[in-house]
């Protein structure tokens, strides 16, 4: 069940995009001939008065077709009506329209769960600090430790019940680079005792591939108003946003080091399930997060990405005259053959290395 639900938040939110895109060219009298969830074989249609709305095989993306791109269109070249003949402005705004709503949409997703869950007050922390590899070829990962594991020891030094855990840890793998380090780890009620030697970053540090979080469980209060909800809504899209864009930063200008964290539609969904598994109410933080990460990506000025088509828009302005047809045909199908072509990839890595790990396998089945 908490994988069909992870599935479900990733179905929404490119419902989400795509009516962003719809109801924004609708509003503007826009004609729309085509409203589609996912791609493939259509699964069902239904044809309303001008659109045909359908839902198709493989979810892994959603679409909004307009009658300048349909050969079979009786409407004539010239409706003012077609996306292609309105202004500039009028384009950028049906094009962006579905990054803008993912935003809103994450926002909105916050304040639910803010609504919902309550205000953290505080955190009652335990010793340790939780870990989780980035990748089976990390360091951690090869010496042993698994997602959910609790450090609570590193060279006989143990790390005590408060914030200032996860510092300590961090430094004293970052001042052992090239030096074996033995740390104590809570597996559930057991308890043993790994090597591992960090190997030296770009920035000289000691690096082994593992994300830390506090070994604490959070306090909530309900909120005070409404007002209150909104003001800490925006406060904690504020961080995700932000970081989300120093991920995507690291990600260019430390390639070799970073490429390894991302994942494809299946980690995305593995991350959903745990976290639902967890509580059901982590799948709004998870909704958040994918949809922040989901209006990014489409922004960036890439082939068949809303940020390419943004860019065509712009050379258009500036040259006067838009790029021609063929060409942006061209640019934009090469593009979509690579994403696709990027996007199978990582489902076949993801699923091989899903299927190694037995305990998730298990989990899957029961």
């Amino acid at each position: 069940m908490s994988v069909l639900a992870a599935i479900a938040v990733l179905a929404v939110l490119i419902l989400v995009h795509e009516l962003g895109h719809f109801v924004a060219a609708r509003s503007q009298g826009i004609l729309v001939n085509r409203f589609s969830l996912g791609f493939g074989p259509v699964l069902w249609k239904y044809q309303g008065s001008q659109t045909e709305y359908a839902i198709r095989a493989f979810p892994l993306g959603g679409f909004v077709g307009f009658p300048d791109d349909d050969p079979d269109s009786d409407i004539p070249p010239n409706d003012p009506n077609l996306l292609r003949n309105r202004p500039i402005l009028d384009r950028a705004i049906v094009i962006s329209a579905g990054v803008i709503a993912n935003l809103i949409f994450a926002y909105l997703v916050l304040a639910l769960q803010l609504g919902i869950v309550g205000i953290p007050e505080k955190l009652n922390y335990k010793p340790g600090v939780m870990v989780q590899p980035i990748n089976q070829e990390s360091i951690a990962y090869q010496a042993g430790i698994r997602e959910g594991d609790i450090i609570t020891a590193i060279n006989g030094q143990e790390l005590p019940a408060s914030d200032k855990s996860t510092a300590l840890l961090t430094k004293e793998i970052q001042t052992h680079p090239n030096q074996q380090i033995e740390l104590k780890i809570q597996r559930q009620n057991q308890q043993q005792s790994l090597k591992l030697t960090p190997k030296l970053g770009a920035d000289g540090k000691g690096v082994v591939g593992v994300a830390l979080s506090p070994n604490a469980t959070a306090v909530y209060r309900r909120p005070n108003s409404p007002f209150e909800i909104f003001g800490i809504a925006a406060n904690r899209f504020q961080q995700l946003f932000v970081g989300t864009l120093s991920g995507f930063g690291q990600l260019i200008t430390n390639f070799q080091q970073t490429v390894g964290q991302v994942s494809g539609p299946v980690n995305i969904v593995k991350i959903g399930a745990q976290l639902a598994a967890d509580n059901s109410t982590n799948l709004l933080s998870f909704a958040a997060i994918i949809s922040i990460n989901l209006a990014i990506i489409n922004i960036l000025p890439l082939p068949a990405l809303d940020g390419g088509q943004l860019a065509f828009l712009l050379i258009e302005g500036l040259r006067g005259r838009p790029v021609p047809a063929r060409i942006q045909e061209g640019v934009m199908q090469t593009g979509l053959v690579l994403l696709l072509g990027l996007g199978i990839f990582l489902i076949v890595k993801e699923t091989t290395q899903l299927t190694s790990q037995l305990e998730w396998v298990q989990k899957l089945l029961q």
